[in-house]
């Protein structure tokens, strides 16, 4: 990896710290240099502008953490389940998440950014699921993704009732998960996955 490579890596750490803290009005570029131990031009080079940089940022952390939970449809008690403990092991995600939807997108799709058909292969997976009779068909694919994501992140950190800790005990994670799996399945499925 090149000094470019590192050197940027170097700024998406810091500035996904500030900005997971701060929020991106309260963020700091000369904290962010600092804490990457470059200068601010060097920032301002990679990514022209703080609003630039929080894409990156939070463009980064959502493909890194989504990468590693593929949506499977014939599997969505799993997907929810699997969902769950991606918002207990990383903490920042679901604060750059609250934070874009504070001072950035306050109502509509959060990653209008990417395109109208960013979400396009998971709708259309959930409708394969339907047509095939593996999920109800009486929910729009659309309304079912973004119940499937909420119902995930019913203890994240920006929950509104309780949010989960990663020092609770693990019976309490397992409690929890199965809920969040038989909810789902009562929601979603037609053929009940164990």
């Amino acid at each position: 990896m090149g000094d470019a490579s590192v050197t940027k890596g170097r700024i998406l750490d810091a500035a996904t710290a500030e900005f997971a803290q701060y929020g991106i009005s309260g963020a700091r570029v000369d904290r962010i240099a600092a804490n990457a131990s470059i200068n601010k031009s060097q920032i301002y080079s990679y990514f022209v502008s703080k609003d630039k940089l929080f894409d990156a940022v939070f463009d980064d952390r959502v493909d890194a953490d989504i990468a590693h939970i593929p949506l499977d449809p014939d599997d969505l008690a799993g997907y929810v389940t699997a969902l769950y403990d991606m918002y207990l092991g990383d903490p920042e995600l679901v604060r750059l998440i609250t934070w874009a939807r504070l001072e950035r997108t306050p109502t509509g799709a959060l990653f209008r950014h990417r395109g109208e058909d960013h979400d396009r292969g998971n709708l259309d997976a959930l409708a394969d699921a339907q047509k095939r009779g593996v999920l109800v068909d009486d929910i729009e694919p659309e309304d079912m993704w973004s119940m499937t994501i909420a119902l995930a992140a019913t203890w994240a950190q920006a929950a509104i009732v309780r949010a989960a800790d990663a020092d609770e005990d693990v019976a309490v994670h397992n409690r929890r998960k199965s809920a969040l799996a038989e909810t789902a399945r009562r929601a979603f499925c037609r053929i009940m996955t164990p």
